[in-house]
């Protein structure tokens, strides 16, 4: 695939990025985010407003969405759901997720629209065969307009698996790559982060659908990319694999990508960034816990 072509883009549209970096950079700021009395605590999604989003594991082992927002914690759960997820918030609050609502495989996993209080489950449409619908849906982004991003699955998470968008006026488009997940995207919607798994090759991918180019890349040295989310100055951030097998979060910006690792942590993943460029995630501890973190830009 034509990953110079890659680079040459994110450069471009990106140089004013470049320019600054140059300059005396920000100081940034590392903070743990643990719900209280949790076992396990991932942070997701974050908004313009600093509103995060994530899931957390409770002491019997139940996983539950929250909304961080002022301090405050609040825990999310889809009516009857078995386990619930919040991935994304708009700045508006409308929060988008997965719930779980039998065990089993991929058929039982949903997406959801969290607005006004009112849960909605977000069912996909399948263009091969009209009239059907896929049997499950993760949501994972939503846009200012109200754009809603993630993954259709039937009977499996991988081959299966494609990226689809749910647009503001209701209709969707499914992105025709297999075993792709669409993540984030710019509030215009002329670019797309996700990740895609190569199924002759077995390795996952990061990827950009620029102006509907898809394009597929990865952190140079590593066999294994995946981008999670992007902002309005088309800045990636995701996870990926180093040459020892370790874990980290990545901020890609400019064409020239930047480990992001914790204090103390032994595996890292990057998973959303608002329009101030602060950055939430999740990392592994030397004692094998999983916390939630903000990396916040001071100026």
């Amino acid at each position: 695939m034509r990953k110079n072509w890659l680079l040459s883009v994110l450069i471009v549209v990106a140089t004013a990025l470049l320019a600054s970096a140059q300059a005396p950079g920000p100081s940034l700021h590392f903070t743990s985010i643990d719900f209280p009395g949790s076992v396990r605590t991932i942070a997701d999604g974050i908004s313009p407003g600093g509103d995060i989003v994530g899931h957390y594991r409770d002491t019997t082992g139940k996983e539950h969405g929250f909304l961080l927002s002022g301090g405050q914690f609040t825990s999310i759960d889809y009516p009857g759901a078995i386990y619930t997820d919040a991935r994304g918030i708009s700045p508006g609050g409308d929060i988008v997720g997965t719930f779980q609502n039998a065990p089993g495989g991929p058929p039982n996993w949903h997406g959801f629209l969290l607005k006004g209080g009112v849960f909605s489950e977000i069912v996909v449409p399948d263009p091969a065969s009209p009239g059907s619908y896929f049997l499950g849906s993760l949501a994972q982004r939503i846009t200012p307009t109200g754009e809603i991003y993630g993954c259709t699955h039937n009977f499996d998470f991988m081959a299966k698996m494609q990226g689809f968008v749910r647009h503001s006026d209701g209709s969707f488009s499914v992105l025709d790559v297999p075993s792709s997940m669409n993540n984030g995207a710019t509030p215009d919607g002329n670019i797309v982060a996700g990740l895609h798994n190569d199924m002759m090759t077995g390795l996952t991918h990061g990827y950009l659908v620029v102006n509907g180019n898809f394009e597929s890349f990865d952190i140079p040295g590593s066999n294994f990319t995946q981008a999670w989310d992007i902002n309005p100055s088309r800045e990636v951030v995701g996870q990926f694999r180093d040459t020892n097998g370790r874990f980290h979060g990545f901020l890609l910006s400019g064409g020239k990508s930047t480990s992001i690792d914790p204090d103390g942590a032994i595996s890292t993943s990057a998973v959303g960034i608002n329009p101030a460029g602060d950055i939430v995630g999740q990392y592994t501890d030397a004692a094998g816990k999983t916390h939630g973190f903000l990396r916040s830009v001071a100026q």
